[in-house]
């Protein structure tokens, strides 16, 4: 009887083992939609770097198939897609659905706010992740940092803005919370389709518009028609964002949540160095073709109105919204503390050191 008990023991531990094998082995198919076309570098690379690392380090047991935004047709429908099941993941950014919560303005970027580095350090170490999911959380997705483009410029002009007075009236495309504080001031704010912007600008149907920086201005020959660039204040560490469905992220295995994780991670700082390369080669190849383009910064007058703007609409829109007033009071806490950091090494290192 003890032989045959053995028996059956070692039999149940043999066929658990074997089982444990088959579910190590099995493979979890994700679908991941994004607001960018493939031709949209770095911005889609992320999306498409993050799936392959995933898969590498699960050997193959994570498999995430990816729709670009010409594909299912909906760039700017991906979150609700993503919350209602028709898509498991995404990648867009955060700063796209403030129509539908405001509450989410902020983990992209805000006037005058954050840098790229100081960002990630709020988002891992002071905070930023908790106040993110807690923002997310009623959505039904979790969300990651998905990759920045760092420091955005302030746009391609016509002519040159030497005044407040040069802003009112100007035609220019600029989207979020930049073209309500441009608005403010007098602009005549438009946020035309991205495909439009280029005929638009060279017929003179707008005067001015801002897209991101040299890495991806390039290719859109904005260049070509406006010569006045003006150095960046709006976006000053433009985050994107991977979205998960909370629930199909619980029924994943434990060590691929890990991997899934750690791969958003990765493939979000790749996407910022990558960035960072391409506008360096894309700015010397618009400075040598195109030597008439001049970098300007916009008056301190007119920045200080932008900064009095700035600070006027977020008092407005946190007045009825606490949560919001929450994140951006952290943002404001966490800048206050790195930015003397900012200060004595960036900033020094780089004022005793330009040529």
């Amino acid at each position: 009887m003890k032989r045959i008990f053995v028996k059956f023991t070692f039999l149940f531990v043999c066929v658990s083992f074997i089982n444990t094998l088959q579910a190590d082995e099995k493979v979890y198919k994700l679908s991941m939609a994004t607001t960018w076309t493939e031709t949209t570098s770095p911005l889609f690379d992320a999306a498409k770097n993050m799936a392959k690392i995933a898969n590498t380090m699960s050997n193959g047991r994570l498999d995430i198939k990816i729709d670009a935004a010409n594909k299912h047709k909906s760039p700017f429908g991906v979150l609700d897609m993503v919350k209602g099941g028709q898509y498991d993941m995404a990648h867009s950014t955060s700063y796209y659905w403030k129509g539908k919560d405001i509450n989410t303005l902020p983990f992209t970027s805000m006037p005058f706010g954050l840098t790229s580095p100081e960002q990630y350090a709020w988002f891992y170490y002071g905070g930023g992740m908790e106040l993110m999911q807690k923002v997310y959380e009623k959505h039904g997705v979790l969300s990651f940092p998905g990759g920045s483009t760092g420091v955005q410029m302030g746009g391609w002009f016509r002519k040159e803005i030497n005044s407040l007075d040069d802003l009112k009236g100007l035609k220019m495309r600029i989207p979020g919370f930049a073209g309500e504080i441009m608005a403010k001031l007098g602009v005549q704010v438009t946020n035309n389709a991205p495909g439009e912007l280029y005929t638009s600008l060279e017929r003179n149907t707008i005067d001015a518009l801002e897209w991101v920086g040299p890495s991806m201005d390039i290719s859109m020959g904005f260049h070509k028609i406006a010569p006045y660039y003006y150095t960046g204040w709006h976006e000053p560490a433009s985050e994107m964002q991977f979205i998960i469905n909370t629930k199909k992220f619980e029924k994943l295995p434990n060590d691929l949540k890990e991997i899934l994780v750690v791969a958003m991670r990765i493939s979000a700082y790749d996407m910022y160095i990558q960035n960072y390369d391409m506008n360096a080669s894309a700015w010397q190849k618009m400075k040598t073709e195109y030597p008439n383009i001049k970098v300007k910064t916009f008056p301190k007058p007119v920045m200080d109105a932008m900064k009095k703007a700035n600070l006027e609409l977020r008092t407005e829109m946190s007045k009825d919204n606490p949560l919001l007033k929450e994140v951006l009071d952290s943002q404001d806490a966490y800048m206050k503390k790195v930015r003397e950091w900012t200060k004595m090494s960036d900033f020094l290192y780089l004022k005793d050191n330009l040529e």
